[in-house]
C-alpha cells in the first residue's frame, strides 16, 4: 500500500529525527521538505538576493534544481550539482529561511514538487504545511509540538555540537520569532491538521515518539 505519512511542528519539537527514523523503520522513503527551504535560501543569501523579492526568489527556484539524496543512507541535500548538506544548518540560513518560505510563489513551486516526489506513496515527509497543505490526503497526520525551553534545549546542543558560541537564550528567541513567522504567514501557515494527532514530545525519547507513529502508520495499513 502506497501510504504517505505526513509530520509538521515547529522549529525544534524533533520533526526532521523522527521522520528519518520512521522512514528507515517502515523501509519508506524520506522527504525533508524543510531543506528544500533551506537550500533555496541558503542559494538566494550567497547570491546577494534581497529575500523579501518574492519574484527573483522564485525566479531562482524555478532556474535551480533542488534535489534530495539517499548516500550510505544519510540524506545529501543538492542544489543543481553542488551539495550544501552542511551548509543549509548554518545559523544564518536558520535565522532567514521563513522570510524565504512565506512567499506564496515559492511555496507553491516548492509544493508541486514535494507532491511529484510522494506520488507513489510509501513516504514520510515532514515539514510545517503538509498535513495541511501538501499531502491533504496523507493517511497518517501527526503533528510534533515541545515546549519552547525544550526546543531551544534541543537545537542548541545540536548546533553546540558543530561549533556553535552563541547562548541559549538567543537560540530560544530565534524559535520564538520563527514560530511567529510561521504562525503568521498568509500562505499555508503553520497549524495543526484537524486529522491529526498531536504528539508532545516534551517528556518522550526520539525512540517513544518514534513508536507511537509506526503504530498509527500499522493501524491504517491494517485497515487497508
Amino acid at each position: 500500500m502506497g501510504l504517505k505519512i505526513a509530520i509538521d511542528g515547529p522549529a525544534g519539537a524533533g520533526k526532521s529525527t523522527v521522520a528519518k527514523k520512521v522512514a528507515e523503520k517502515l523501509g519508506f522513503v524520506y522527504i525533508d521538505t524543510g531543506a528544500m527551504y533551506r537550500a533555496l535560501t541558503y542559494k538566494a543569501l550567497s547570491q546577494g538576493i534581497d529575500l523579501f523579492d518574492e519574484d527573483r526568489l522564485a525566479d531562482l527556484l524555478n532556474r535551480h534544481s533542488i534535489k534530495l539524496k539517499i548516500e550510505s543512507k544519510q540524506q545529501k541535500v543538492y542544489i543543481d550539482d553542488q551539495e550544501i548538506t552542511e551548509e543549509i544548518r548554518d545559523p544564518i540560513v536558520t535565522q532567514n529561511v521563513s522570510t524565504v518560505a512565506a512567499h506564496a510563489k515559492v511555496r507553491t513551486s516548492m509544493v508541486e514538487v514535494q507532491k511529484a516526489l510522494a506520488k507513489d506513496g510509501k513516504i514520510v515527509m515532514d515539514g510545517r504545511d503538509i498535513g495541511t497543505h501538501v499531502l491533504k490526503d496523507a493517511e497518517v497526520k501527526v503533528f510534533l509540538t515541545a515546549s519552547i525551553d525544550e526546543r531551544a534545549k534541543r537545537r542548541f546542543d545540536e548546533l553546540e555540537k558543530k561549533g556553535y558560541q552563541g547562548s541559549l537564550e538567543e537560540i530560544k528567541n530565534e524559535i520564538a520569532i520563527r514560530d511567529k513567522k510561521d504562525e503568521e504567514r498568509e500562505f499555508a501557515p503553520l497549524k495543526k491538521a484537524e486529522d491529526a494527532v498531536l504528539l508532545d514530545t516534551t517528556e518522550l525519547t526520539i525512540n517513544q515518539v518514534v513508536e507511537e507513529i509506526i503504530a498509527l502508520a500499522e493501524i491504517k495499513m491494517e485497515e487497508n
